[in-house]
């Protein structure tokens, strides 16, 4: 046993402490004698989330660690509120995010599990410490934080300012900017011990206007009219905040900027050679201010070099990058909140929440692009900011993502779910006026789809769609709003609210009415997302001839084309036939919507049908005319392969479980029926070979635009050349997939 004698004297608190196989007693801290200690808290290291990380400690003007020997749960729950969590989730020793540097401000630290402080715990005092950065501590706080919890940073001062809390941030809008939404003008003002408070415009600068508009959403900051705004403050009484603020430009909210000089208040004089602070941000082009709260018409933005894939919500998702007409993936090393809000403003958000690492967002399919990214957080596009590139090996396990602050739109607040068993279900229930006055109402379910019910769930902020309901007698919505106020929806699946999508507008048409058909959804937070692996497609595609009577059962099942029907035994049909592999890269498991009692057997074949239709194989003219097709039943969804470390879930055998777990895929040999596009009749020449999946968007993904692939083929009657295979996404021409070759 190693003996380690060290004597505190604080306020007369004399300890002696031993390090070793035991402590009979540690060298503590009595706050209760002593003047309070003010310290400061962040969590810091590498690969980590927001909410998690190694504990740093800012005391004396220096920041240092805590020592892991004797640290608990109770420590780590008093770490996690101080920094405005709702507790701890874990804590781990050993310096799993890093070693820290500089001080170890704490060792032996001892809490009790109320203490609103670390200080307020009792430790070796600080400074006293005989550890190594080895065994620097950190914690995971739950993602909850404390409502109202904000506090602005104060690492730069002195410590008499460190217990200076701010519970809110707001842009308060003039009279006239109100009924604009998005507010991307006005006072800003802080809450302070429950009172709102403005700040002195006299230390302030555009980076702070930076921040202020990037957390709410606003990429962008401009100037406004002084004047207008020197004349209502006059008139305004005045409350100022007694401090000013120094931030760099980068911070996700103003919560994470400095605290410039103290302010002496001194009644309204406070702010003598200024005003009040008044920011006006530039909205992305999606969130163009308007003066209702709803949309004519969604915005469509031309092809970006940088997009977003598999986020439930509007602003966050994988991050994926186009170089030479290629999507791929970035990868997470070195990924933090600097790129993370320089893709955001890209995208027209406002600055990052967060920078999500370790395919968070689910994982990509082709090449990953960019590696070990830095950038400064000035850039006007992750593809200007620096990145390795002859740094190789990493996986999509590594897909870097985010999620970005965007603007309040309050589109929310139009849309309800009424009568389901949980929030995320139920009638579709829409605000809208109807003579001058707004009323709730149905919404016509005639060519109600997954694509609108997609809709809806993102502006409720309830993920994905699972389900699209055209009757919904048994959820009994509010009875004040069965009539049908909204009819002919038609959606893309990218808008951002119902009201953007096409619909009959005052004039409804819906003749089956509402009532027991009203429309109706059900949300989920994650879905699959189902890939097909192209390569395998064009590595596996031949040609054979096969006589009918080898073909019975596959003619059954509607699998040749029409002109099979009459042709008698002895004949043959050309077959193309390929490979297929679809990888569901989503953040759940991909499973037939209906259940096992009402699968359908197929005697011929001796198998069950859980999706009448998986997928659709085509062969396609130039031009796009349909000149074969082929036609896939989910004879048997399972797990054929899965990445290493995961375990296969799904097996038909016997009448098994059916689907595609997370992380593995299904393979369709080329050697089985079905698994192919009957050109019999077809006539030499080029064509354009398509494989869709999920066409009829019966299961729910987070992703619906990677579910096509093309191929070229060109046929002379004897031979096929399959070539050029890629997925396409669905909302984007060909023709601008080949000519766009974005460079970085």
């Amino acid at each position: 046993m190693s003996f380690h004698m060290q004597t505190c004297l604080i306020s007369g608190c004399i300890s002696i402490f031993w390090r070793g196989l035991f402590a009979v007693s540690a060298c503590c801290v009595c706050p209760s004698d002593a003047e309070p200690v003010r310290i400061q808290l962040r969590l810091a290291g590498e690969k980590r989330k927001h909410y998690e990380g190694r504990v740093e400690v800012y005391y004396n003007n220096e920041w240092g660690t805590i020592c892991d020997d004797d640290f608990d749960m109770s420590a780590a729950h008093v770490v996690c509120r101080e920094l405005g969590y709702l507790g701890a989730v874990s804590w781990s020793p050993s310096a799993k995010y890093g070693k820290g540097e500089g001080r170890i401000w704490l060792d032996n630290v001892h809490c009790t599990g109320r203490e609103t402080s670390l200080a307020d715990c009792q430790s070796n005092g600080f400074g006293f410490s005989d550890c190594k950065h080895s065994e620097d501590v950190g914690v995971v706080c739950t993602q909850k934080r404390i409502p109202g919890f904000q506090f602005i940073s104060t690492s730069s001062n002195d410590v008499e300012t460190l217990d200076v809390r701010v519970e809110d941030v707001r842009i308060r809008a003039t009279y006239s900017q109100r009924k604009r939404v998005p507010i991307t003008e006005g006072f800003v003002e802080l809450k302070d011990a429950g009172k709102w408070r403005q700040i002195c415009d006299e230390d302030w600068n555009m980076m702070n206007s930076r921040v202020v508009c990037g957390m709410y959403g606003f990429p962008g900051v401009k100037g406004f009219n002084t004047r207008a705004y020197k004349l209502l403050s006059q008139r305004r009484k005045k409350n100022y905040w007694g401090f000013s603020v120094n931030c760099t430009g980068n911070e996700a909210h103003l919560s994470s900027c400095r605290m410039g000089k103290v302010l002496k208040l001194v009644g309204n004089s406070t702010c003598v050679r200024g005003m009040p602070v008044v920011v006006s941000c530039i909205p992305g082009r999606a969130f163009a201010p308007t003066q209702s709260s709803g949309f004519r018409k969604a915005y469509r933005p031309e092809q970006p070099l940088v997009r977003l894939r598999g986020g439930a919500n509007i602003g966050e998702g994988r991050v994926e990058v186009l170089k030479n007409g290629v999507w791929g993936t970035v990868c997470d090393d070195n990924w933090d909140l600097k790129a993370a809000t320089v893709v955001c403003r890209e995208l027209g958000f406002g600055t990052a929440k967060e920078a999500l690492t370790g395919g968070r967002m689910g994982q990509g399919m082709g090449p990953v692009h960019m590696n070990e990214v830095e950038c400064s957080g000035f850039e006007k596009s992750l593809t200007g900011c620096f990145f390795n590139k002859d740094s190789l090996g990493c996986s999509h396990e590594e897909d870097a993502a985010v999620r970005c602050h965007v603007p309040a739109m309050g589109f929310h607040n139009r849309l309800r779910l009424g009568g389901g068993r949980n929030p995320s279900e139920g009638r579709v229930e829409v605000l809208a006026e109807r003579n001058g006055s707004l009323v709730w109402g149905t919404v016509c379910s005639e060519s109600w789809g997954i694509m609108e019910a997609m809709v809806v769930c993102r502006q409720l902020g309830l993920g994905f769609a699972n389900n699209a309901f055209q009757e919904t007698w048994y959820w009994p919505g509010d009875v004040s709003a069965d009539s049908v106020i909204m009819s002919g929806v038609r959606c893309s699946g990218t808008e951002m609210s119902l009201a953007q999508c096409l619909h009959h507008g005052k004039h409804i048409s819906c003749p089956k009415g509402g009532g027991r058909f009203a429309a109706g959804v059900s949300c989920t937070q994650t879905a699959s997302d189902l890939v097909l692996n192209a390569e395998v497609v064009e590595q596996t595609t031949y040609l054979e001839d096969r006589p009918m009577y080898a073909l019975q059962c596959a003619h059954e099942e509607n699998c040749l084309s029409s002109t099979a029907n009459p042709a008698d035994q002895g004949s043959y049909r050309r077959l193309l036939r390929f490979s297929s592999q679809i990888h569901n890269n989503g953040l759940s498991d991909f499973r037939p919507r209906a259940g096992q009692h009402s699968w359908i057997w197929h005697e011929c074949h001796r198998h069950y049908h859980s999706m009448e239709v998986f997928t659709y194989y085509d062969l396609l003219s130039l031009n796009g005319t349909k000149v074969a097709e082929g036609h896939k039943a989910s004879f048997c969804l399972e797990d054929t392969q899965c990445d290493e470390g995961i375990e296969k879930r799904y097996a038909c055998a016997n009448f098994g479980q059916q689907g595609i777990t997370v992380g593995c895929w299904d393979t369709y040999r080329h050697d089985i029926d079905c698994q192919w596009i009957d050109i019999t009749d077809v006539k030499p020449g080029d064509y354009i070979f398509q494989v869709v999946i999920n066409p009829n968007y019966e299961v729910a993904e987070s992703d619906y635009t990677n579910n096509i692939m093309k191929c070229k083929s060109r046929y002379d009657g004897h031979r096929i050349w399959t070539y050029n295979c890629h997925i396409v996404s669905s909302n984007t021409s060909e023709s601008k997939l080949k000519v766009f070759g974005g460079s970085i």
